[in-house]
């Protein structure tokens, strides 16, 4: 197959310091141009490396929006647009535009969450009945009379169920948390209970990650947004970060893989800690940037290095991978990156970062195809070289 070059021109860029566009140097705008007709897949089809034009493989896989933040030596070096939020109405897609962060939201929840344990309000290791004052947990004989903890909900080692959800039209009744913990109507997801005894193993459950909301929110006594945005967002300077929007908003509307749009745009998740957050890629390189200050003492934004350190210290395996407090450390060929990933109704995004080279990429789409944005982040490793991320195995 013959691959044809195109140099793309940006909708727009804008730079980490949040200032207005700047003129890109030459060097970065050839990285750019690289990264744009680089796209690869990680297992290869013959015996040589494809470098895809990300324009072409948007309109082989349907995707109809991309965004895009890469940082580079501990800063966000471009950030870059493509496609639609709105493919309907005409709305082009930009850095600004909104998309569901789905599952990332996790690891947005936990920084969260462990700055209530830096304030000495929770500890990690106690009963999670200790905390919970609006439902407790209904312990049953699966849980084989253990407690189940906080680093146990964070870490997807509390042997709970109820893995994911699938929102809600934006039209139904929305049920709130106890509902949703209980499985009751208007919940259209089973109830969160024990499948196992907590503590002996991986079982990915947002059902335990919303569990950790209402902790949050019945120990801080404040709203879930109140609390994300002033001990989380403000320090980090997320200002594209949200849980509640509505259509005066520059937010991307969902699609499937087929192309076809989701049923009134997108889903709404009140499970705001596992599925909900809307935010940019730019939003989420921040806070991938200050994980990676911070696990070198040389900031402290949110959490300083104890807190975070611990943060990101393994406390369940997953195949390869090591499953920290809402990080996954994700094994690449030899070398670990701290990554989290998602996908909602109509959305799907990657994050991965190096844990002490300064490095990192952001991908969200309005597809509920994956393929495109781990080929994009492929693209981003070997263009910027990074250690080990991308080794591409070979099929014939």
């Amino acid at each position: 197959m013959k691959v044809i070059r195109i140099v793309l021109i940006s909708f727009s860029i804008a730079l980490s310091n949040g200032l207005s566009a700047q003129k890109l140097s030459e060097e970065i705008k050839h990285k750019i141009e690289k990264v744009e007709n680089s796209l690869s897949p990680s297992v290869i089809s013959g015996n040589k490396v494809p470098s895809y034009n990300i324009l072409e493989r948007m309109k082989e896989f349907n995707v109809k929006g991309v965004s895009i933040a890469v940082i580079n030596n501990y800063t966000i070096e471009w950030a870059k647009a493509y496609g639609y939020a709105d493919e309907e109405e005409n709305r082009k897609a930009d850095v600004n535009t909104l998309f569901q962060a789905a599952s990332i939201s996790k690891t947005i929840n936990s920084l969260g969450f462990i700055k209530l344990v830096q304030m000495g309000k929770i500890d990690l290791d106690q009963d999670i009945n200790t905390y919970l004052k609006s439902w407790k947990f209904p312990y049953e004989g699966l849980s084989k009379n253990k407690i189940i903890t906080s680093r146990n909900l964070l870490s997807h080692s509390a042997g709970l169920g109820v893995s994911g959800f699938g929102g809600y039209e934006r039209t139904a009744e929305i049920p709130d948390i106890v509902e949703i913990l209980d499985g009751i109507f208007p919940a259209n997801s089973k109830a969160v209970r024990s499948v196992k005894e907590p503590g002996i193993a991986f079982d990915y459950s947002g059902g335990g990650t919303v569990i950790s909301q209402l902790i949050l929110t019945d120990t801080s006594g404040r709203e879930y947004e109140e609390f994300m945005k002033k001990e989380v967002f403000d320090p980090l300077q997320m200002t594209h970060s949200m849980y509640s929007v509505n259509d005066t908003l520059n937010v991307a509307s969902g699609y499937y893989t087929d192309g076809k749009k989701v049923k009134g745009k997108y889903h709404l998740y009140p499970e705001y800690a596992a599925a909900g957050l809307w935010t940019t890629p730019e939003d989420l390189a921040k806070y991938m940037i200050e994980c990676q200050l911070a696990l070198q003492g040389k900031s402290e934004k949110v959490l300083p290095h104890k807190y975070m350190k611990e943060r990101f210290t393994p406390v369940v395996n997953y195949n390869e991978s090591k499953v920290a407090l809402g990080v996954f450390l994700r094994y690449k060929n030899g070398v670990y990156y701290f990554n989290h990933n998602g996908g909602n109704e109509g959305f799907t995004c990657a994050s991965y970062g190096s844990l002490d080279k300064g490095y990192g990429v952001v991908v969200m789409t309005n597809s509920n195809n994956q393929a495109l944005m781990l080929e994009i982040c492929n693209s981003v490793a070997r263009v910027y070289d990074w250690d080990h991320f991308f080794v591409p195995r070979f099929s014939q």
